[in-house]
């Protein structure tokens, strides 16, 4: 034995520790458009809810991802502590399929012919090649992150045969032979080498894959394993539980506290049975044999399997004492704490949720912005002190809801590597802002509003009605921007322009109506003031709609990003036959209502 053969087994290591790492995050991109959706139909039926995590984390290849997720769909307000119990028990199943896939190591010794393809020598190779094809032949959607999991796949069994050739050199030292028969006759040794492997790895699937690249020594029996695999299970859940605690509130620190608990009762329930059959004699033929990579998979697969079966029924204890150990926190007196809560760097590793969570938010905020304009535009005709401050109360929000979405959408960034996830941040990014100013127009609003009213002067009933008119018009570009935003409607998108140019028209209209009142004395001053100030924040209103319209045409047309002043150029300057026709029919329409009370006045 030499230093170069333990350098060797430690590069295998990392190669295996990395491979596992790419083509896990690589099923989990591929997967994120619909992971939600798939946790989201999770019934109350605990078995359902043990399918689900079990399916999730075999695809996905990480029992933590899967319960951190969940956790962050607790945290949402999307499932129930007791809903997500079930998910959490099915993912500790689900993650014993990394070792099944590892166990063809053993096919190595076969003498068929047609299985030699799936020996990891042949694997890997073939994996790589296919992978690297993938990522740098083709461009369809999808073949990068494909590509990406075949390449994950082939370094995480190159990785394997590293340590497998390595240990073949260890083994004959001796080494193996004493530290395996210590930890045969002391468990609780094994035990805790298993949990702290896990601990530090983050993963019990990394250690079971380690132990059975191990097991090739053929020095490796089950009774100095099965305490091993034992102590994973409960390392591998205190680096889960830790996850799921950054910046939660109760129900989802509950989640990581579940999966604490059910692995400390699996851990009780396991040294039993193993210690019950070891009594019986069920164990002496396997006890004192030596292991292959098949064994370890197939002792992981049962320990987890009849744990989960004879636990599953007691997920309402689990609940009471999670409960008991994290409890409630005082209930914050704001109904946007769940959207704010949503927005949870857990969900980053499934970038589908955390844009959803980005967009919930968006819309709470442009709803609540909108609401505090039209209540400003009331105070107009009605001042009343409570709703101005109400006013003022819900800007507080929504500059608050401003400042969490940017920095958490700046966190995620550096998470995003597929085209249509960053196509759509960058949307948000663009919104997040235009949304806010909403907000600070319609504090503009209720100020002039208010200034009004402390001066006690009102505006003339000609400019009255005209401003109905305008609210009118300004409703309807609202509509579109919300049908927009909120459907993703390419159709409300580019209907927006239009608008918005007959929003300019009619403004620049009413100004000159308005100046030729305070001419003719039918208007005062300080009235005259207000009126013009309150144009020209409707009309900045308007320009905000167009700007959102543009964001939203961008991301679906990525094309456009570079030349939206042209577009918009090309817009006004009369060749878009649909952009005419709208403006022509939305102008004639608002106008001769505009020139209707032009005329009743002046009688």
């Amino acid at each position: 034995m030499s230093v170069f053969d333990i350098l060797n087994l430690f590069g295998g290591l990392a190669l295996f520790l990395y491979g596992m790492k790419l083509m896990g995050d690589g099923m989990k991109e591929s997967s994120s458009g619909t992971l939600k959706i798939i946790m989201e139909k999770v019934t109350n039926n605990p078995f359902h809810a043990f399918i689900l995590g079990l399916a999730v984390t075999a695809l996905i290849q990480s029992s933590t991802a899967t319960i951190v997720i969940t956790s962050g769909l607790v945290a949402a307000g999307i499932i129930t502590v007791r809903q997500s119990m079930g998910i959490v028990i099915g993912a500790n199943v689900g993650t014993t399929v990394t070792g099944q896939i590892i166990r063809l190591l053993d096919l190595d010794s076969s003498g068929i012919g047609w299985l030699q393809i799936f020996k990891p020598s042949t694997l890997a190779p073939i994996a790589l090649i296919a992978g690297i094809i993938l990522i740098m032949g083709f461009r369809f959607r999808n073949s990068k992150v494909l590509g990406q999991i075949l390449m994950g796949f082939g370094i995480l069994f190159s990785g394997l045969l590293n340590m497998t050739a390595s240990v073949d050199t260890l083994a004959a030292s001796g080494i193996f032979e004493k530290v395996f028969s210590s930890l045969g006759s002391n468990p609780l040794l094994g035990y805790a080498a298993g949990a702290s492997v896990a601990f530090i790895l983050q993963s019990s699937s990394a250690t079971i894959g380690i132990l059975q690249a191990l097991s090739a020594s053929g020095q490796l029996v089950f009774k100095a394993v099965y305490a091993i695999i034992i102590g994973v299970y409960l390392g591998d859940c205190v680096t889960t539980a830790i996850v799921c605690s950054i910046g939660a509130k109760a129900d989802a620190k509950r989640v990581g506290i579940i999966n604490i608990l059910y692995n400390a009762g699996k851990t009780v329930l396991v040294l039993a049975g193993v210690m019950l059959f070891r009594m019986t004699g069920l164990l002496n033929s396997l006890w004192g044999t030596a292991v292959t990579s098949g064994i370890i998979a197939d002792t992981n697969t049962v320990f987890n399997l009849a744990s989960a079966l004879i636990l599953l029924p007691f997920t309402g204890f689990f609940e009471k004492a999670s409960q008991r150990i994290i409890k409630d926190e005082a209930v914050p007196d704001t109904k946007y704490d769940d959207i704010l809560d949503a927005l949870n760097p857990n969900f980053f590793s499934t970038p589908a949720i955390a844009l959803q969570s980005c967009y919930n938010l968006l819309l709470t905020s442009f709803e609540t912005a909108r609401s505090n304009l039209e209540k400003a535009l009331g105070l107009l005709q009605n001042y009343n002190e409570s709703v101005f401050e109400e006013i003022n109360q819900y800007e507080m929000m929504i500059d608050t809801m401003t400042d969490r979405l940017s920095d958490y959408m700046s966190l995620m960034s550096g998470s995003l590597e597929a085209d249509l996830h960053v196509t759509i941040l960058n949307e948000y990014y663009k919104v997040v802002v235009e949304f806010e100013r909403i907000g600070d127009h319609a504090v503009n609003v209720a100020e002039i509003a208010r200034d009004l009213h402390l001066k006690n002067v009102s505006f003339s009933d000609k400019a009255v009605r005209e401003l109905e008119v305008l609210r009118s018009l300004l409703d309807r570009i609202l509509d579109r921007t919300d049908a927009a935003f909120r459907n993703r409607s390419l159709d409300a998108a580019v209907s927006i322009e239009p608008f918005e140019e007959v929003v300019d028209d009619m403004i620049n209209v009413m100004k000159t109506y308005h100046m030729n009142r305070i001419i003719n004395g039918t208007c005062n001053i300080t009235a005259g003031t207000g009126y013009m100030n309150l144009l020209s924040e409707l009309e900045r209103v308007s320009d905000i709609c167009s700007d959102v319209g543009l964001a939203i045409l961008t991301r679906i047309h990525p094309e456009l990003a570079m030349r939206t002043h042209d577009y918009i150029v090309y817009l006004h300057s009369g060749k878009d036959e649909r952009f005419n026709e709208l403006y022509e029919h939305v102008h004639n329409e608002y106008f001769d209502w505009l020139d209707q009370i032009d005329t009743e006045t002046a009688e």
